[in-house]
């Protein structure tokens, strides 16, 4: 059972993948793209990643206030999940990720990754923290 977990942002994606087994998720890479609009490239993109991968779902970053409101980036992520499962044919489970970003530039500093470099690779681990944390909470 493999599932992709996706950290959608204005202009960029992060992209994890789990092992068949559903325990670990890792990095695969950072999909960007020009404008925030231009979303075809990267549709493409996740679709043959699924496809390689024969991923089953997608679990998508989903960016609620900490009010639990939903703001402007969760709508704008809601509309990427329908072109995803248009896309893909998959389903794609929206996941409260609050914080994983935050969360992502900790363990990078901790890991000793310099400044610049940590842009590079930031939203795929956020996608990593996304995907892991629903993993654990679909073995409980």
């Amino acid at each position: 059972m493999r599932i992709l977990g996706l950290d959608y942002g204005s202009k960029t994606v992060g992209v994890a993948v789990c092992d068949p087994l559903g325990w670990t998720a890792q990095g695969l890479e950072t999909i960007t793209r020009k404008s925030e609009n231009k979303l075809r490239r990267t549709l493409a993109r996740i679709e043959a990643l699924a496809s390689e991968y024969q991923a089953e779902r997608i679990v998508l970053g989903y960016p609620l206030n900490m009010d639990d409101t939903v703001g402007e980036r969760a709508r704008k992520t809601e509309e990427f999940q329908e072109l995803l499962k248009r896309r893909t044919g998959l389903p794609v489970v929206l996941w409260d990720e609050r914080l994983t970003t935050m969360e992502a530039n900790e363990i990078l500093m901790e890991s000793g990754v310099r400044r610049e470099d940590r842009k590079k690779v930031i939203d795929k681990v956020a996608a990593v923290l996304i995907l892991q944390s629903y993993l654990n909470s679909i073995r409980e």
